[in-house]
């Protein structure tokens, strides 16, 4: 008889192995039978009914969610699965923006590169600027400029959002996941991390250089004037959101504000912490005022911080082994991000208040860059609305911002879908909240980019993919395989 000691880690290695390729293999089986399906369907349905279907991508990446979602120990698994599928399936059938085939993956990704580059080089550079932070003993000794009792997890979440409108979201929600770490010993609800990346994304809502969807429309020729309305609501939301998780997080483990004799602050590796941040928000802007061509080819921000990695390395080693764990992290986000690039999206909805409040909800799961691109294209939003909605909307879920997944790098425990749903419900009730104040206060002030959109769409255009473009829906696939 085998031990049952013995038998339940195979059986938990069986279950890690086959979990992620049965959800590939269901996900592989629906691309190849989806065009079989439709075609054997154009023989029964009117081609009006047909019209209505939704193109095959957004199912692939919808399985491909929904899988992030159920089996989240498997997360980068499931990630690589969904993308090879979808890339597999628009390879054999529907082509991509820059052509048909191999031939238009590589366009895509050589389109896409620098974006990825970049994203790439700041994940991994910041878990390597928290780590210093952590190691400069300044989380240990805050507590003691800290309140008592849950007021202080809202004055940090607060900090974190001050943070954020000069720096990158992924750095402010990093160093302030490493203060929350040392203040509070470890023990951090969901809910609170939620809220630190919730504050992360709203405090660089506001700002042209705090989050890369607001540097795209300062790109583009909209004044830094016509986004900063944007922090009405987001200090509406941070209120709603900030109050119920530090509170959330002081019946969890109350702040901890002795602190232990003997810690000294390392300066050298605070100094670490401030040049590389400098470097960042130097580069950022000189990027966007003088050097924008070059942007476009090359991942300069990107090169920019781990310049000053590799320049300061002398005087503190780096924690190098961060690395490989924030690179398994980092390869699941790009993953859906290439994902989300490849969906046919020619459109957005006509600019409205309620369109631009329901992309807020869309960028919990797609990734907000492609969302900001297109809404510039089109024109006629109120930029301030909508820097907040697709800034501040992917905090409703881990993986709906950079921050997001890098937070989680450092609390793999939140890499739940229904945990962090349930520990952060107050994000969702901070985004509705901060919306409405800022639509009733202010109201809706739609204007264009000194750039010239693209024409606004027409309410018979929702839905529908030109037939212009190598990117079809699933009626145009009917046909073409009919």
């Amino acid at each position: 008889m085998p031990d049952p000691a013995e038998t339940q880690p195979r059986r938990s290695v069986l279950r890690s192995t086959l979990i992620p390729w049965m959800l590939g293999a269901l996900i592989l089986s629906l691309a190849i039978a989806a065009p079989v399906l439709a075609s054997a369907a154009q023989g029964v349905f009117e081609p009006t009914l047909i019209e209505f279907r939704i193109p095959v991508e957004f199912l692939l990446f919808g399985l491909t969610l929904l899988g992030v979602a159920v089996f989240h120990r498997y997360t980068l698994a499931v990630a690589l699965t969904g993308l090879s599928v979808i890339i597999g399936f628009k390879v054999m059938f529907t082509g991509f923006h820059t052509g048909p085939g191999w031939l238009g993956l590589l366009g895509h990704l050589g389109h896409e590169w620098v974006l990825l580059t970049n994203l790439l080089g700041l994940l991994l550079g910041f878990a390597l600027l928290a780590r210093h932070f952590e190691d400069s003993q300044v989380p240990q000794l805050l507590p003691r400029l800290m309140p008592a009792g849950w007021p202080g997890g809202f004055v940090l979440l607060a900090l974190i959002f001050v943070l954020s409108a000069f720096l990158d979201n992924i750095a402010a929600a990093l160093i302030g996941g490493t203060v929350a770490a040392g203040v509070f010993r470890y023990r951090v609800h969901i809910g609170y991390l939620a809220a630190i990346v919730a504050a992360s994304n709203a405090g660089g809502s506001g700002s042209v250089v705090g989050d890369t969807t607001t540097t795209m429309m300062w790109i583009s020729g909209i004044a830094p004037s016509d986004v900063i309305h944007a922090y009405v609501a987001a200090v509406v939301a941070l209120v709603v959101f900030g109050i119920p998780a530090a509170m959330q997080q002081h019946r969890h483990s109350p702040m901890v504000r002795d602190v232990a004799a003997g810690i000294r602050v390392d300066w050298a590796r605070l100094g670490i912490v401030a040049a590389i941040l400098i470097t960042a928000v130097i580069a950022n802007v000189l990027m966007n005022l003088y050097f924008k061509a070059a942007a476009e080819v090359l991942p300069l921000l990107g090169l920019a911080v781990w310049a000053a990695i590799f320049a300061t390395a002398r005087v503190r080693r780096p924690e190098w082994s961060l690395l490989p764990e924030a690179l398994k992290g980092s390869a699941f986000l790009l993953s859906l991000v290439i994902c989300a690039s490849m969906m046919p999206v020619e459109q957005l909805p006509p600019a409205s208040w309620l369109s631009a409040t329901a992309l807020g909800f869309v960028s919990a799961v797609f990734d907000n860059i492609p969302l900001t691109t297109l809404a510039l294209k089109q024109g006629g939003f109120d930029w301030g609305v909508l820097a907040f909605a697709v800034g501040f909307g992917g905090s409703m879920l881990w993986f709906g911002s950079s921050a997001g997944v890098a937070l989680t790098n450092l609390f793999p425990e939140a890499k739940s879908v229904g945990a962090w749903l349930r520990g952060g419900w107050h994000i969702p009730v901070g985004y509705v909240a901060g919306m409405a104040v800022l639509l009733l206060t202010l109201g809706w002030n739609p204007h264009d980019a000194k750039t010239t959109p693209a024409p606004h769409a027409s309410p018979t255009e929702i839905g529908s993919t030109p037939t212009t473009t190598p990117v079809v829906a699933t009626t145009t696939i009917v046909r073409e395989v009919h």
